[in-house]
């Protein structure tokens, strides 16, 4: 598909006239104060010309904020290896269809006695799952309808701090600086989650209606051939812009060259993959994506035994944007 088309699958979803202005450094552009009356501009850690508009306003990508659930066993219509984010916290497993994130970005939930937001970024493929407690408080987080280096920037709905999808860090507001504690969590083929919990729930739309789950807006945007799109940085790295790597902190792997070792064990670290995922963002049906497979990152602790380890899955570009100092390893 040419980059003409895949522009306007973008285009039509994501952003409007005037989408790519840029903020005015030093000054608090026009309209965000209106937009976001709570919002402490004056603490910032970053640049405001960083920012750019996505399109949609805030909440104009609705978060998912009262989650409804199925029994994994009773899901129909959810492509067999069709990507799903499986997360486990004391005990109790949940999955979280791309499909369904893909239109919404954010779920705020609850799992194990653990308040989370359970967060997916399609322009960095960023899947990341965040303990919503800050200071003692439980924040909900929303769709800012901004967007740095190409990443969401959400929201609170308590102090209206703009925090970092990628890193889960505050930028702007009240809250700048503070860091969102990441949990560990997989992106798995819904036949693996099914097949390990068939009793444990998996997120289903409020309203099957509402959204057209199961189409990817973003047709062959993984084609490494393209460039990311509303992403003005530069990137200088070893792969494609838009080439996965399985980023686990400062340091990054090829998917491509994981797909061929297998498996890697270095620096502590445990990284394995098997082949049977759909990619999200290649066909027009998500469960007619191409296998890009899938990785399970664990850290092996002293007595031997593995443990989960916070990971993502993403692009090249997205990682050097925000780890500019950050290795990507391809061998």
């Amino acid at each position: 598909m040419k980059v003409k088309i895949l522009t306007f699958y973008i285009a039509v979803f994501f952003i409007s006239a005037g989408a790519m202005s840029p903020a005015l450094s030093g000054n608090v552009p026009r309209g965000w104060q209106q937009e976001f009356p709570k919002t402490d501009f004056s603490r910032s850690t970053i640049d405001f010309s960083e920012v750019l508009s996505g399109g949609p306003p805030r909440d104009g990508i609705p978060s998912i904020d009262n989650p409804q659930f199925r029994k994994a066993s009773d899901i129909t219509g959810l492509g067999e290896n069709e990507p799903v984010i499986a997360l486990s916290v004391n005990g109790e497993h949940k999955a979280y269809p791309l499909r369904i994130l893909m239109w919404h970005e954010i779920a705020n939930d609850e799992i194990g006695g653990v308040p989370v937001s359970v967060t997916y970024c399609p322009l960095c493929n960023a899947a990341v799952v965040f303990d919503r407690r800050v200071n003692g408080k439980i924040l909900d987080f929303g769709v800012s309808g901004k967007l740095r280096h190409s990443d969401m920037i959400m929201y609170d709905r308590q102090t209206e701090t703009w925090w970092q999808q990628f890193s889960g860090t505050g930028v702007i507001g009240k809250l700048a600086g503070t860091t969102l504690t990441a949990l560990p969590s997989r992106t798995i083929p819904f036949r693996v989650f099914r097949a390990e919990h068939p009793e444990s729930p998996v997120l289903a739309p409020n309203n099957a209606r509402m959204r057209d789950y199961g189409r990817n807006p973003y047709v062959n945007y993984d084609n490494e051939r393209n460039t990311p799109f509303l992403f003005r940085g530069d990137y200088d790295g070893p792969v494609p812009a838009l080439a996965y790597v399985v980023a686990v902190g400062d340091k990054a792997f090829s998917l491509n060259f994981l797909r061929e070792a297998g498996k890697l064990e270095r620096d502590g670290l445990v990284i394995t993959w098997q082949q049977g995922m759909n990619s999200a963002m290649d066909a027009p049906r998500i469960n007619r994506g191409r296998d890009i497979g899938f990785v399970t990152v664990q850290r092996k602790n002293a007595d031997g035994t593995l443990s989960d380890e916070v990971h993502d899955v993403t692009f090249a570009f997205a990682f050097k944007a925000f780890h500019p100092d950050g290795v990507i390893y391809t061998d």
